[in-house]
């Protein structure tokens, strides 16, 4: 499909990319009551959805995916999943592991391509035969990560009818090399204090996997997933991490219907990350490319944001 013309106009002050992104990650609360809920995964780990339902029964449901060290509190899922409840779908936001404020039970953790998380979610729901229609929606790494899931097969559930991804570093090795640059700094430094916090708790239950002198060479959030996200997931490095965590590649591939929105002023993302050619070769692919929002800072009125509206339009339409 072509490129989607982007009618998204937020006041003159939230223009600015990163007050945009700063008030959407650490000012805008969100009032949503949630019911948690443990699943066991294949390997033995957990994950604990938090689930929101319609007003009345329904047989449509949203499976939110949040971003790096997010949660599933997080006002840019709880909106979502307030909004789609409003209007009559059921909603799960999906913690992921050592997310949920209690440790996961393995060293490794999660990481953007880790789509056998993503099925074991799905399958549980499925097992419920409660829902006909179903719906994926990402913010940042839980972006490439649904449409890396969507991309990289041919046996997509039928259930599943829609996707919408936001703020998508679909180009990981791009998008890490715009994290570490200066104009990032106090974005990067606080993912990787939130990550090594973290990892500290690994490294002692797992002395024999991460020893405290690699510990000590973790300086920035490639040095991490260079000591602990390659290392704890299988992966050679850092950069075979990115190359084959990447949904960029897996785009082509996608038969859902499935809306991408990344704002040209997100300073997170690089070049690579707005999949032009990708969305006017294949006919479900659908990118908007709206000119303010920053990093998932899309603010509008009455405090739902405009790719929260969006999202809903989407999918009621497929």
């Amino acid at each position: 499909m072509p490129v989607l013309h982007s009618t998204y106009s937020p006041l003159f002050v939230f223009r600015n990319g990163f007050v945009s992104t700063v008030y959407s990650g650490l000012i805008r609360s969100v009032k949503l009551e949630q019911e948690r809920k443990r699943i066991e995964l294949r390997d033995g780990d957990f994950l604990d959805l938090d689930w929101s339902y319609a007003g009345s029964k329904t047989d449509k449901l949203i499976l939110c995916f949040h971003g790096l060290e997010g949660n599933g509190q997080r006002p840019y899922l709880t909106a979502t999943a307030k909004l789609f409840n409003e209007n009559d779908i059921d909603a799960i936001c999906v913690n992921f592991r050592g997310c949920s404020g209690e440790d996961n039970l393995k060293f490794r953790s999660y990481h953007s391509g880790a789509t056998e998380d993503l099925e074991d979610v799905l399958q549980y729901v499925l097992d419920l035969n409660r829902y006909s229609e179903i719906y994926l929606y990402g913010v940042s790494l839980g972006a490439n990560l649904i449409l890396k899931y969507l991309g990289e097969r041919n046996d997509v559930p039928t259930q599943v009818k829609a996707a919408v991804a936001v703020s998508v570093p679909a180009d990981l090795n791009g998008s890490c090399l715009e994290l570490l640059k200066p104009k990032n700094r106090p974005y990067a430094n606080r993912f990787l204090n939130h990550l090594t916090k973290k990892l500290i708790n690994k490294a002692v239950k797992y002395p024999d996997d991460l020893s405290y002198e690699e510990f000590c060479t973790i300086n920035t959030l490639r040095d991490f997933d260079e000591v602990y996200t390659a290392k704890a997931h299988g992966f050679k490095d850092a950069s075979d991490y990115y190359e084959k965590s990447s949904c960029l590649q897996f785009l082509p591939n996608i038969k859902t219907r499935t809306l991408i929105i990344n704002a040209l002023n997100d300073s997170f993302l690089s070049p690579e990350c707005y999949p032009v050619k990708e969305a006017k070769e294949n006919p479900n692919l659908f990118l908007e490319m709206p000119k303010n929002g920053g990093h998932v800072g899309f603010i509008d009125k009455r405090n739902v944001y405009y790719n929260e509206k969006r999202a809903l339009e989407f999918v009621l339409k497929s």
